[in-house]
């Protein structure tokens, strides 16, 4: 950050001087004329070439308001090296009497508002008169870099001598943040006993900081909303006035709220502006109390409005507009269109949120566009670097991360804790745990989420005692989610104790409520280890309502254990919760296979077809030189079937004399052993392995690891015949599926067969 020069910061108070100057009227015709066309030029924003005006004048003019107007036009236009030039060059001139308090004013704005609070409170401090305006422009420059108690502070010592404006009350309220919710409604009081609440700047204000401080939580009672009941009360509203209440909607997450308040305001004829439909675009996707349909009707309407009113040529608005529609679930080819028609504007903030929108659909397309991006000569920022690496965590291995690391290397945001938090993530997606580890220990400012992504890592590789090691270290305030890592890492190392005590110390010594997936864990963790009776209890006591996660980890232990009776009420509770999952109606199936009840079986599969309910069938994908291959269960789409299914056959002989027996116990139909067999032949992640395998002599294949990527559970038998693979190829073989990673090596697996 720049600072003042070392001249101006040795140089005392007594020298930030204008006194005794001549005035406009002592100066001569010529001067007075050219001072006015300083005054001029700045006014327009021409900062440079009034200053170079300005330095041109000789002898040196002293007149107040021009430099009081050339100071507030550096700061309006945050033109910081030359406000600092023209602080000194004022110094200079005359160093030795008392500051003139006009001047002095705008000199506390200036520097309040680049920030440089240290040398505005300086100059503050020294000022033998003050009046309101120096009160407030401090205040107001400490309300900006939310330094709240410094803003009481000095709003508490100018009562002691000026009644404040409604300027001075609105830089106040604004710094306030939901911790200081009682000084806010002190301030609140004050404004209503001075007759000032009336005023529409800090009526404003109020309903934003409302909006920031009260949390109503469940239920939205309209008559509890402090922010509303502002709102409604005011006699005048303006435009601001009209947007900070749809902003306070948005910003608490009531989105229905927010697009009723707009709607009404375009119906009284009121305008709006970009900040407008910036508030109300944001709102779609938190609008839980209107049905889709409502929000994607509205979100065309709205759209059709900006483009009748020419907003969507903003380019902020046009990015809103994309990010709404993919909230909504709508099309991202329709998406791209819509950010293709802003080429002419395009910023990186557009290029960030397209990039997000095919991050979480299409991973690979949002590395094209990141790629393309790049061409445009567009430098990419912490933002977009961070929803790359999400693109990335999303495929197969850890080389597209590595790729990204050296740029976020290059752009110098080495040192950024949120992108290295990112890198954690994406090498742990990746199959690369030690990466993560190595991005974690060269953090050298770690927050809450360093830790708990750390933390996941390990849980997602079943490295549970690696885990708690960590947690022991942590040195920032756990959260609730550094409890459901912790929980997860327990679970899936078989931790009862450890995940028992870990539950049972959220609240009494950290004063963490647990919630669904602290219970949803919990019951995981129990059920797991056979403790199904102690799982249910669990379930029966929860405070809240168990959600579909809850009931779908006590089925999947049922299954596990062959508690049919519970396992039907768990799935029956499913559908009614989560009626488009498959999960239930398959955990059932496949129960009812294990037992050898067919009938039954064909049954759950007869109802989840006449409710239209479609299991997400199974592929893995495998990157081979450069490529990412896709394989389904069959293999029916890959060009290189026949080849690939040969070479699976030789591989089953090979394992089979291992003493690979396959268990067909799973198999959905009543046929011959033979058949069921040859179902389990082709599932997606052997087709994969045996592809990586026929690839060996690619530029990424000649390693020793596999790395497979698969999107549901890896079965019983796969995970045999990997285990197998791995002996007899003498290869580390990587499954991530759905749930956590595998790592077969030499005919074990890392999981211990606990998963």
């Amino acid at each position: 950050m720049l600072r003042p020069c070392a001249c101006a910061r040795r140089i005392s108070h007594r020298a930030f001087s204008t006194i005794n100057l001549p005035t406009p009227s002592g100066l001569n015709l010529q001067t007075n004329n050219l001072l006015g066309e300083v005054q001029d030029l700045s006014t327009r924003g021409q900062v440079k070439e009034a200053l170079s005006l300005f330095y041109t004048l000789q002898p040196p003019p002293h007149c107040n308001q021009t430099y009081a107007t050339l100071f507030h036009a550096c700061a309006r236009h945050h033109c910081i090296h030359e406000g600092l030039s023209l602080h000194h060059y004022m110094v200079a001139q005359k160093p030795i009497n008392s500051p003139d308090l006009f001047v002095t004013n705008h000199l506390i704005n200036m520097y309040a508002k680049f920030g440089y609070l240290e040398y505005a409170n300086q100059l503050f401090d020294e000022m033998p008169r003050r009046n309101i305006v120096s009160w407030t422009a401090l205040i107001s420059g400490y309300a900006q870099r939310g330094e709240t108690e410094n803003c009481f502070r000095l709003f508490a010592g100018m009562l002691v001598h000026y009644q404040p404006n409604e300027f001075a009350f609105a830089s106040i309220l604004s710094s306030c943040v939901k911790s200081d919710v009682g000084y806010g409604r002190q301030v609140h009081a004050l404004a209503l006993k001075m007759s000032l609440d009336a005023c529409v700047y800090v009526a404003n204000a109020l309903i934003t900081m409302y909006s920031k401080i009260c949390n109503h939580g469940g239920v939205y009672d309209v008559s509890k909303d402090e922010a509303w009941n502002v709102f409604k009360s005011m006699e005048f509203r303006n435009l601001i006035s009209w947007n900070s209440m749809i902003a306070g909607f948005q910003y608490r997450g009531l989105g229905a709220q927010a697009i009723h308040l707009f709607i009404q305001m375009y119906l009284d004829g009121n305008g709006f502006d970009r900040a407008t439909l910036l508030s109300v675009l944001s709102s779609m996707g938190r609008s839980n109390d209107l049905d889709d349909n409502g929000v994607t009707k509205f979100c065309f309407q709205l759209h059709c409005l900006t483009i009748k009113t020419g907003f969507t040529l903003k380019i902020e608005v046009a990015t809103a507009l994309v990010k709404a529609y993919s909230d909504l679930g709508g099309d991202i080819a329709d998406c791209y269109r819509l950010f293709s028609e802003t080429s002419c504007h395009r910023d990186i903030v557009a290029w960030t949120g397209i990039i997000t929108t095919f991050s979480e659909q299409d991973p690979e397309e949002a590395l094209f566009l990141f790629r393309q991006l790049r061409q445009e000569n567009l430098l990419p920022d912490r933002y977009t670097f961070s929803i790359v690496l999400k693109a990335y965590a999303s495929l197969a291995t850890e080389r597209h991360a590595l790729a990204v690391h050296s740029q976020v290397i290059k752009a110098g945001f080495e040192g950024d804790t949120v992108l290295a938090n990112a890198l954690i993530h994406a090498y742990a997606r990746c199959g690369s745990i030690a990466l993560s580890k190595q991005v974690f220990d060269g953090i050298e400012f770690y927050d809450v989420v360093s830790w708990n992504t750390m933390l996941k890592a390990y849980a997602l590789y079943g490295q549970a005692t690696e885990a708690l090691q960590l947690f022991s270290r942590m040195d920032v305030k756990p959260d609730s989610a550094t409890f459901v890592s912790l929980l997860c890492a327990c679970s899936h190392a078989g931790l009862v104790e450890e995940g028992t005590q870990i539950f049972d110390s959220m609240l009494e010594r950290y004063g963490i409520v647990p919630q669904l997936d602290h219970y949803a864990c919990m019951v995981d963790i129990l059920g797991r280890a056979g403790m199904i009776v102690e799982a249910e209890e669990l379930v029966s006591r929860m405070p809240m309502e168990p959600d579909s996660v809850v009931w779908s980890a006590l089925l999947g232990s049922c299954r596990k254990h062959g508690k049919t009776q519970l396992a039907k009420l768990a799935a029956n509770r499913m559908k009614e919760l989560a009626p488009e999952d498959s999960l239930g109606y398959v955990q059932m199936s496949n129960m009812y296979c294990s037992d050898g009840n067919f009938g039954e079986a064909g049954l759950v599969r007869k109802e989840m077809k006449g409710s239209r309910v479609k299991k997400e069938p199974g592929l893995s994908w495998i990157e081979i030189g450069n490529r990412v291959h896709e394989f389904s269960s069959g293999g029916r789409h890959h060009p290189e079937r026949k080849v690939i299914c040969s070479k699976l056959e030789e591989l089953i002989v090979r394992l089979k004399e291992m003493g690979y027996v396959p268990d067909t116990s799973l198999s959905v139909h009543d046929v011959e052993e033979e058949h069921k067999e040859e179902q389990l032949y082709h599932h997606s992640e052997k087709l994969a392995l045996v592809f990586a395998i026929m690839n060996e002599g690619s530029s990424n294949c000649s390693r020793t690891a596999i790395k497979i990527m698969k999107n549901i559970r890896i079965c019983v038998d796969c995970h045999n015949f990997m285990k197998l693979a791995s002996n007899l190829l003498h290869k580390e073989i990587f499954v991530r599926d759905s749930n956590r990673f595998h790592h077969f090596h030499d005919g074990i697996c890392s999981c211990n067969d606990y998963w």
